[in-house]
């Protein structure tokens, strides 16, 4: 069964900078040190660029269920500690883990092609294949988590 986002290209394209949005709010909360519901607030204030609900919605997710995102990074992440991860990459496992596992109106492909995506546009050559294969780890064992 497909999501009514899945068919709608208009939703969809809000969700993808929803997504970016958010991945930027938790990469410079990461970077600066911040909390980044109080970075989230800020950017809200500001509005430019504005702050999709969505992105919010997301900001919060992976804010409440970090602890739990970090243990499955830690635990699915073969060769690689959470603090020797690119800020980009680990910011965008906590959000591609969040949809996975905590968004049940996300396809789990869409949550993994989004994530790819972002991967592929904002970090290393490496990072679409190292988000590909810990998102889809997670996915296989998804039921027993």
């Amino acid at each position: 069964m497909t999501s009514p986002t899945s068919k709608d290209p208009e939703k969809r394209s809000a969700r993808r900078k929803a997504r970016k949005r958010a991945l930027d709010i938790l990469f410079e909360a990461d970077v600066r040190g911040t909390e980044p519901l109080a970075t989230a607030r800020d950017r809200l204030a500001q509005s430019d660029p504005p702050v999709p609900q969505y992105a919010v919605t997301l900001v919060e997710g992976v804010t409440t269920n970090r602890a739990r995102l970090d243990e499955l990074i830690a635990t699915y992440a073969e060769g690689w500690t959470i603090d020797r991860m690119p800020a980009v990459d680990r910011n965008l496992l906590r959000l591609g883990i969040y949809e996975l596992l905590f968004r049940e109106d996300i396809p789990d492909a869409v949550a993994i092609d989004e994530a790819v995506d972002l991967a592929r546009e904002l970090s290393t050559d490496e990072s679409p294949r190292f988000v590909n294969g810990l998102l889809g780890r997670l996915q296989l064992v998804k039921a027993e988590l």
